[in-house]
């Protein structure tokens, strides 16, 4: 059977992605790896001190690591349970006329620049914050938090809308019929079954908090030290990277080193999509069989 232009044409779109992400994979891997011929596994994940200056040169990779989960993690916090209550709200309460203006609305906010989340959190967050916790300074982990939060919300709240009002009419019709109400409807029948891509939803929106560089840069303090609080100044592997790369000699340890940063960005990518594809196969099979 003879196929078609298209039959012809969109595979090789997928196959060009493929290739283009195993490209990334080969070139990240080819100049990291050789700050792990120089130095120990341990002296680089669990160094405590990052000074690639000094001779000789040390990199520390735990202050980057735990600011980098800090910041994603409490970003999350935030984030999910606004995301979702918001796609509740505009796919099984809202009037029309109302989620007509709410929907755009949010979506709007993921196509602001990042820089100008960044500007908004140096600006009037980082003092806000300075002022309501009483800090020396502003820009912390809380404040770079919160700002991938804003951030996220439209990701997370746009694909969990698209899905529950994908849940089957005939099935919520059902839950009425035996006498559930709505918000019981909603919780015990929409959202269940709404799960597996929600579970993406929230992988989109933690994929875009880990890997954000333009507003944690600027939100974050920048400090290059092990947090012990949320409240502290930080400075996760992507502003590391952001704000060294420019000014490191190629193919020097120091670059390999920033390189080594980026693997490390990329397994804790990796394993949390592998993680969260898990739970939503598992909740496939308990549900579906």
């Amino acid at each position: 059977m003879k196929k078609n232009f298209g039959e012809i044409v969109l595979p090789f779109f997928g196959y060009l992605s493929i290739l283009i992400l195993i490209g990334i994979i080969v070139i990240i891997f080819s100049e990291g790896l050789p700050l792990f011929r120089a130095y120990s596994l341990k002296e680089i994940i669990l160094g405590k001190e990052w000074r690639p200056t000094q001779e000789p040169p040390l990199f520390g990779f735990i202050p980057s690591i735990i600011s980098t989960i800090y910041i994603a993690v409490f970003s999350m916090l935030i984030a999910v349970p606004i995301s979702l209550g918001s796609a509740i709200y505009l796919s099984k309460v809202a009037p029309p006329t109302l989620r007509a203006v709410l929907k755009p609305t949010i979506e709007l906010l993921g196509n602001i620049p990042s820089v100008i989340y960044g500007i908004f959190a140096l600006m009037f967050l980082g003092p806000l914050l300075q002022k309501i916790f009483n800090l020396p300074i502003g820009l912390t982990g809380l404040n770079a938090s919160i700002t991938l939060a804003i951030m996220t919300i439209p990701t997370i709240t746009t694909l969990s809308e698209d899905v529950l009002s994908m849940t089957p009419k005939e099935t919520e019709l059902a839950s009425y019929a035996l006498g559930a109400s709505h918000l019981e409807t909603i919780f015990g029948i929409s959202l269940p079954y709404a799960y597996p891509g929600i579970f993406s939803s929230i992988s989109a929106g933690f994929g875009r908090a880990i890997g954000e560089t333009m507003a944690v840069l600027l939100a974050s303090g920048n400090s290059i030290r092990i947090p012990t609080s949320i409240l502290q100044p930080m400075r996760p592997i992507t502003a590391t990277i952001a704000l060294e790369m420019a000014e490191t000699p190629v193919y020097s340890l120091h670059y390999n080193a920033l390189f080594a940063l980026a693997i490390v960005l990329l397994i804790f990518v990796l394993v949390f999509n592998l993680f969260s594809r898990y739970l939503k196969n598992q909740y496939k099979k308990r549900i579906y069989g």
